[in-house]
């Protein structure tokens, strides 16, 4: 992805493992009524 979101944007279909080996499917395991905050850490800067 090139380019910020902007407001009204979709959020971009991702699949993510998590830390204890999951998978995290975005934005199919969002609740669409709901408000969410996304966060992501590099983990080191």
């Amino acid at each position: 992805m090139n380019s910020k979101l902007n407001t009204g944007d979709s959020f971009p279909a991702l699949t993510l493992n998590t830390v204890d080996g999951q998978q995290v499917s975005l934005p199919e395991q969002l609740d669409p009524g709901a408000y969410q905050i996304i966060l992501f850490f590099r983990g080191k800067f």
